[in-house]
């Protein structure tokens, strides 16, 4: 039972890492519309800019 003493605060370190990655992920737009990066890719109407 004193292994819970270890296992308790070294889970909720990785749960709270692993939150922080998922935050930090949401702040900087990694989800932000994904199909569109990926058909933008393989189109010939974006080059840099869109065209109008």
């Amino acid at each position: 039972m004193e292994i819970l003493v270890y296992l308790i605060p070294i889970s909720l370190i990785l749960g709270g890492l692993g939150l922080g990655a998922f935050w930090w992920a949401v702040k900087s737009r990694q989800f932000d519309d994904p199909e569109g990066d990926s058909r933008r890719i393989l189109s010939d109407e974006w080059d840099d800019q869109p065209k109008p």
